[in-house]
């Protein structure tokens, strides 16, 4: 990792990753440079030159390409953080070039397409630190390319679109991007303008996190011919880590379905996505919205406060119309196939919070004393709380037919809510459709853990950091699942094994648990093979290792 060679001291860690300042690997600045750079004359920009960990690449680069030895190459860039600026100046010249470096928030440049490459890191902020001016501005900026981006999107998918028109025609673009670039649906606009807008585009994926501090995975994006596209492919390479850059293979080319779709299936062998696919298009499977309606799950503005164990309601005096039968904050207790009346006893018994504060009106004298000692500490200031009529009236929704878990360790899971509890935001309710209800209530939760709805999570959530797979609702939407048509061929049979898989589940035995159910949905009924079976398999696998080794590595 470049290091600054005066720090200054009122840069803080904190500051740093407030404008999204990440410094770059040199393992990363060398190959992406070596990449970009191919003539000693190429005109070069590094739009967040930050400490120029590219630009001092880039000097070598063009340095190493030259015919005189001697000769100082010039090299652009733009920084918004002053004294970096005069770092980056400085540590360019020290390398042997000189550099002119704009102290300025790049999207107040405006483009001149006179650049054979720009390459670099964008500041990656998230959306909810990213606001006001700076957020307006690059919103205009992506504008300028033709691109229109949500309130949801990081700072990196504007800086892509604007770095992209300083090209010229054909010239290339070599960033370091967040990995959300394949699967987030604010990034939609920006896959599809890399499609449109280049002839070739090229990503670059790691097994292991690369900056850590970050919290983020990222890629690197190789895109070459710059309005020359449409592209008709992608080429996807796989390193373990930045110092394996210099080793890769050639890659697999890979055709998106939809450029403006998410690109996780890129990372999936083509002979796992057919049978999804031919399942998909026979109607044997479909899509989780088919079944019903998946939504966020209540909000309270403070669990701690608003939901309760048996004994903190029994120490309280609140009375049985002032709470509500709750599935615990968290979801480590969905991990089966059913949420029942007696598990929530089980847990209530063991100190989990099954009871969700909701005073009748007026409130009973309890229940006032209870308002009034979090008024005391402070509850009602909490944001959630402050916008409401009453700040102890949680807005509800009703209970689910299914309960889907959103933050996994290993994979989502359907678990058919049969104590007719309420379930807090930590994760998903799924109101099945009238006409499926009574079979998906019965059966989904078991027939949802096949190895192709499995594989599908992986493609359609996204990786975060520890390795936790996270779904959301639109993802959830369009989660492969078996048909109500394949459901109702197999009931028989998934009642059959159905105690069988629960005791499976109750082991933590997963897998096992799934090559049951495969049987019946995959074999019997789904007409797979044994081949596609274990391909598909195995490409779960794949994914699941892939995001566990990152969660890893950036601990």
């Amino acid at each position: 990792m470049t290091v600054l060679r005066s720090i200054d001291p009122t840069d803080t860690p904190a500051l740093r990753k407030e404008r999204g300042a990440f410094f770059t690997p040199d393992d990363i600045t060398r190959f992406v440079t070596r990449w970009a750079i191919r003539g000693a004359e190429d005109l070069v920009m590094e739009p967040s030159a930050g400490d120029a960990a590219f630009l001092v690449a880039a000097v070598a680069r063009l340095r190493e390409l030259a015919s005189d030895p001697a000769a100082r190459p010039i090299v652009d860039g733009v920084e918004i953080h002053g004294h970096s600026a005069r770092v980056a100046a400085q540590r360019v010249w020290e390398a042997g070039g000189t550099a002119q470096i704009r102290h300025s928030d790049f999207f107040l440049i405006e483009p001149e397409p006179v650049y054979d490459t720009v390459i670099g890191n964008p500041p990656y902020i998230r959306y909810q630190d990213f606001s006001g001016e700076s957020r307006l501005r690059s919103r205009e900026a992506a504008l300028r390319g033709g691109v229109s981006l949500t309130g949801l999107a990081s700072s990196w998918a504007a800086f892509t679109i604007h770095s992209a028109l300083f090209l010229r025609q054909g010239g290339r673009l070599g960033l370091v991007l967040p990995a959300e670039l394949l699967s987030v649906n604010y990034a939609a606009p920006v896959r599809r303008f890399l499609f449109d807008r280049f002839r070739d585009v090229e990503l670059v994926l790691f097994d292991e996190q690369v900056f850590p501090e970050a919290e983020a995975d990222v890629v690197l994006l190789l895109a070459d011919g710059y309005l020359e596209g449409p592209a008709q492919h992608a080429v996807i390479r796989q390193a373990k880590n930045a110092a394996d850059l210099e080793s890769l293979g050639a890659g697999l080319t890979w055709t998106p379905l939809d450029p403006a779709g998410k690109w996780t299936s890129s990372l999936v062998d083509p002979d796992a996505v057919k049978p999804l696919q031919g399942l998909l298009q026979q109607g044997l499977f479909t899509h989780l919205e088919t079944w019903g309606d998946t939504t966020l799950g209540i909000v309270t503005g403070n669990n701690k406060y608003f939901t309760l164990s048996p004994q903190r309601v029994k120490e309280l005096g609140l009375r049985p119309k002032e709470l509500l039968r709750l599935s615990p904050p968290g979801s480590a207790h969905l991990r089966g196939l059913s949420l029942t009346s007696a598990m929530l006893s089980k847990l209530g018994r063991e100190g989990s919070a099954t009871y969700l504060f909701y005073p009748s009106a007026p409130p009973s004298a309890e229940a006032a004393a209870y308002i009034a000692d979090g008024h005391r500490t402070g509850v009602d200031t909490a944001y959630k709380c402050r916008v409401r009529k009453t700040w102890y009236q949680v807005p509800l929704v009703p209970p689910a037919d299914l309960l889907l878990t959103c933050m996994n360790a290993d994979t989502p899971r359907l678990t058919a809510n049969e104590a007719g509890a309420r379930h807090l935001n930590s994760v998903h309710g799924v109101y099945l459709n009238e006409v499926h209800a009574e079979l998906g209530r019965e059966l989904l939760s078991l027939a949802s853990l096949n190895s192709v709805t499995l594989l599908h999570a992986e493609m359609v959530g996204r990786a975060y950091g520890g390795g936790i797979l996270k779904i959301e609702p639109k993802e959830a939407d369009v989660w492969a699942m078996p048909s109500p048509a394949l459901v109702l061929a197999g009931a028989d049979a998934l009642r059959a094994v159905k105690p069988q898989v629960a005791d499976l589940l109750a082991d933590g035995r997963l897998l096992d648990a799934v090559t049951v159910v495969d049987e019946i949905m995959l074999v019997d009924c789904g007409g797979l093979s044994a081949d596609q079976i274990a391909r598909i398999r195995q490409a779960r696998a794949e994914f699941f290792k892939r995001r566990t080794v990152r969660g890893a590595s950036g601990r």
